[in-house]
């Protein structure tokens, strides 16, 4: 499969666990194939790191060395693919949180899968075609609803 051409399960699902968006995230990460840029929002609490563990674990990287970015803000990981997590959360919504994190040269490393949490802070950067949307909305002990889509 080319890079960036994978086919991710589209729509609607919902989470009732932690384990299950764990294991959602792992069934997404299993059809990567490097080029991906997965772009999630959601509010605090809504499961966006615990997606990315399942999605390292499918990439063969140990989910505990999977930990949110907050404060390094780009987190690489190595596994079958190379993971670049990154969290755009306490940075200021527009192009210059592309910038703060260098994403121009991650995007350069055709070959890994780039995840960002709080995605909608990069307001009209310019992204390659190879993108997929991931929503995560619910939080406390509420069921999670986690929307996919591409472009």
């Amino acid at each position: 499969m080319a890079a960036g051409r994978s086919q991710l399960p589209l729509g609607e699902f919902q989470s009732l666990s932690p384990e299950e968006t764990f294991n959602f995230g792992r069934q997404v990460g299993g059809e990567l194939s490097g080029g991906e840029i997965l772009l999630l929002s959601g509010p605090l609490g809504a499961g966006k790191t615990m997606f990315v563990k399942g999605v390292g674990a499918a990439l063969d990287i140990e989910p505990d060395e999977v930990t949110s970015p907050s404060f390094t803000l780009v987190n690489p990981h190595t596994g079958r693919l190379r993971l670049y997590h990154i969290d755009l959360y306490r940075l200021e919504e527009g192009s210059g949180a592309a910038h703060a994190v260098d994403l121009d040269d991650l995007l350069s490393d055709e070959s890994a899968v780039i995840v960002i949490e709080w995605a909608e802070r990069l307001r009209g950067y310019r992204l390659p075609p190879s993108v997929w949307r991931i929503v995560l909305s619910g939080d406390g002990e509420m069921p999670r609803r986690i929307s996919v889509m591409s472009g």
